[in-house]
């Protein structure tokens, strides 16, 4: 059973490779979050987790969602995260995690997809990001051989810096960074809903046809990157930037 959590589509597009490779069932944690499900997850097989790393780490919606699941059935769990750069020391804490649920670590892997936390960082362009993109399908196919033979996944290096980042840097990160307040929509806004459908943690309501950001934001970019006609911002960081978002395999 592959589980991803996506913010524009890079952990969805590898999880649904490794899910295709493997003949599995694929869930999205969005909806589940999104839904409030919670319920108890079997599965015989090995169980795979796709996310994004934010701010070295797994997202916290992502571990506070597998804290709050019951699993039964196979203990073996993987990890896949999707990237800009690199995950840091984001292995440390995922066993930690692990440990916690007596779930037996199966190893992450990182696979570099495009960068789409605008918020800080500028897109690539469309022809850099399908690059990116072709070379990151290869890694996800290996990984899907590792699970399928049920192999603990290679250990990835880590340097100093590593462990920096994924402790002070991560706490620094979700206590001072993560806001949903400087988020707004501008005149252009057509009130279509789009980013309330898309929002993982229901975060936006709309009123008056205007979206309205209530306080619960996890800054995984969907709102404001499947906005239709571009209409959300984030204060003045995003001006000009170029939105990105895959679906389908079709890059946006």
């Amino acid at each position: 059973m592959v589980f991803y959590f996506t913010g524009t589509g890079n952990s969805r597009y590898i999880a649904e490779i490794i899910s295709k490779r493997l003949d599995d069932d694929i869930v999205s944690l969005n909806e589940k979050i999104k839904q409030n499900d919670y319920s108890e997850i079997h599965s015989d097989r090995p169980i795979v987790f796709v996310f994004p790393i934010y701010a070295w780490q797994m997202p916290h919606i992502v571990r506070d969602f597998i804290k709050k699941v019951k699993f039964s059935g196979t203990k073996k769990v993987y990890f896949i995260a999707t990237c800009g750069a690199e995950s840091g020391n984001a292995v440390h804490f995922i066993k930690n995690l692990c440990y916690e649920k007596h779930l037996h670590f199966m190893g992450i892997m990182t696979i570099k997809m495009p960068e789409n936390y605008i918020a800080l960082f500028s897109t690539p362009s469309k022809e850099k990001a399908a690059e990116i993109v072709s070379a990151a399908k290869p890694k996800a196919v290996k990984a899907a051989g590792y699970i399928l033979t049920e192999r603990s996944l290679p250990c990835e290096k880590l340097i100093f810096i590593d462990i920096a980042k994924s402790s002070f840097i991560n706490k620094f990160f979700y206590n001072h960074i993560i806001s949903d307040e400087k988020f707004f929509s501008k005149d252009s806004c057509i009130g279509c809903g789009k980013c309330v459908q898309v929002c993982p943690t229901n975060n936006i309501t709309l009123e008056n046809n205007r979206p309205v950001w209530n306080g619960n934001c996890t800054h995984c970019m969907a709102c404001i990157s499947f906005c239709p006609v571009e209409a959300i911002e984030y204060g003045k960081a995003t001006e000009k930037k170029r939105r990105y978002y895959i679906k389908d395999g079709e890059i946006h």
